[in-house]
């Protein structure tokens, strides 16, 4: 099957976007990346001008729970071809979400770069852009609950469990299954959860995980998750933070990834040492507290302002080892 093109604005780092610990549904094989959203196996690759994609398959997607955060019309017409369900331009759609195609990140780079010479630094040689996903608040919080005290690649993995265990099966191919992420609702209405995670090795993020989609459930389900994108930023937030599992760092990372709050900054160890660049005093702390979280996350809004927590993920992305120019990202591992 050929690839379709999209033609890009600004050349995307897929590599960095992909695998630099905002999704855990990516892997790469040579040039080509292949993962999961919308219901959908992808294979994408990208060059200077275009985004090339195939669908390797799908299951239909645009239901009403769904499209509460997607955002794109439902497709009315199903492809005559056969080969995928619905017309071309719905998956342009989705991609042109996913990776916010639409943004001027080129001028957004530029500006951040004037803004503070760290990020100049940092970024001056690059000839390609790292792309804030936009992203399912489902797969995003319940990911990133994972995320404790992990690196990348057993966040990927456990994640991974969770979608081949309670997920559906999307398609098999090339020795290969892939499966969607597990809905809401089949997440809540497993009574045994807790204990079929922790045999799966998810250890105490399992207790988090069966609690988390049963509060989340009981305060309205999807749309009660809808709900937040309608608050400002700090009230979202105050709102995660009281679920089970979901302390300040995550709750950040849910704002940013996947309710469209580009100035939240999730403050990580990374961060931590990247915020050295910022607030000397950083150097002298030997452990993290709210006071000084808040205030990284301040000033990083001071500096960068109401797409702070887009230039944090540019800055995490070049502080992983995994990108490291001539080591591979499948052997190298990086807390997140």
């Amino acid at each position: 099957m050929s690839m379709n093109l999209i033609k890009l604005k600004w050349p995307i780092n897929l590599q960095q976007t992909l695998l630099g610990g905002q999704s855990f549904r990516w892997t790469q094989s040579d040039e080509y990346f292949i993962g999961i959203f919308a219901n959908i196996a992808w294979k994408i690759k990208a060059d200077e001008c275009d985004l090339s994609y195939e669908v390797i398959g799908e299951l239909p997607y645009p239901t009403d729970a769904n499209c509460l955060r997607i955002k794109v019309e439902k497709p009315k017409i199903t492809s005559k071809k056969g080969l995928v369900l619905y017309e071309q331009k719905y998956y342009e759609q989705l991609l042109n979400k996913y990776f916010r195609l639409d943004s001027n990140l080129d001028e957004d780079y530029n500006i951040w770069i004037e803004a503070h010479k760290h990020f100049k630094s940092k970024t001056s040689k690059d000839q390609t852009f790292i792309t804030q996903l936009d992203q399912e608040i489902v797969e995003t919080l319940f990911s990133f609950i994972c995320s404790q005290n992990n690196h990348i690649s057993r966040i990927s993995s456990l994640v991974e469990k969770l979608c081949t265990n309670y997920g559906e099966l999307i398609c098999s191919t090339d020795g290969r299954s892939f499966y969607n992420f597990p809905s809401l609702e089949k997440l809540s209405k497993d009574e045994e959860m807790e204990s079929k995670l922790r045999n799966l090795g998810f250890g105490y993020r399992a207790k988090y995980i069966a609690k988390a989609a049963k509060d989340i459930s009981n305060k309205g389900g999807v749309k009660w998750l809808d709900s937040l994108t309608r608050l400002n930023y700090p009230k979202a937030h105050d709102e995660l933070i009281k679920l089970p599992g979901i302390g300040p760092k995550v709750g950040d990372c849910i704002c940013l990834m996947a309710l469209n709050f580009l100035e939240a900054v999730p403050v990580d160890t990374h961060i931590i040492q990247v915020a050295q660049h910022y607030i000397p005093e950083v150097t002298k702390v030997k452990s993290m507290n709210l006071k000084l979280y808040r205030k990284i996350g301040d000033t990083f809004r001071s500096v960068y302002g109401l797409k702070a927590g887009v230039a944090q993920t540019v800055l995490f992305c070049k502080e992983l080892s995994i990108f490291n120019e001539g080591e591979p990202v499948e052997k190298k591992k990086k807390k997140k």
